[in-house]
């Protein structure tokens, strides 16, 4: 892409800042050049943001009716996916997957527990609750 055709449509989720995107300028290198968005960009991180939403809610009525822990509706709640939640604590998919169990997540021992709410950027008291 070339320099003078970086997009400047604008994105209301970057919330009126800009962000670096690599074109070529005129002599051929490879340039960091300040974008504000465009509004292909915008649609699909409004569409990403309302399923999180919508996962979030879900796992949150769950977890209110004892049927999953409070982990699952915070990660949603955080805009992670099972992949990045478990990338970000260092825990297996699998593990995390079984602490989704409400019954399993109520045995969880202190120091998973802390792992997974630093994870979130959350207490350990928060984690365990649903607001």
């Amino acid at each position: 892409m070339d320099t003078r055709a970086v997009p400047q449509e604008g994105n209301a989720t970057l919330d009126g800042h800009s962000k670096a995107v690599y074109a070529r300028d005129e002599a051929g290198r490879i340039v960091a050049v300040p974008c504000s968005g465009w509004q292909a960009e915008e649609i699909v991180t409004l569409q990403a943001v309302d399923l999180f939403r919508g996962r979030a809610e879900a796992a949150r009525r769950r977890a209110r009716a004892g049927q999953a822990s409070p982990l699952e509706y915070w990660m949603y709640a955080r805009r992670m996916d099972l992949a990045t939640f478990s990338q970000s604590c260092g825990v297996w998919q699998w593990r995390i997957r079984r602490h989704f169990d409400a019954r399993r997540f109520a045995r969880l021992g202190d120091a998973l527990r802390a792992r997974y709410a630093e994870a979130l950027g959350i207490s350990a008291e928060q984690l365990g609750s649903v607001p």
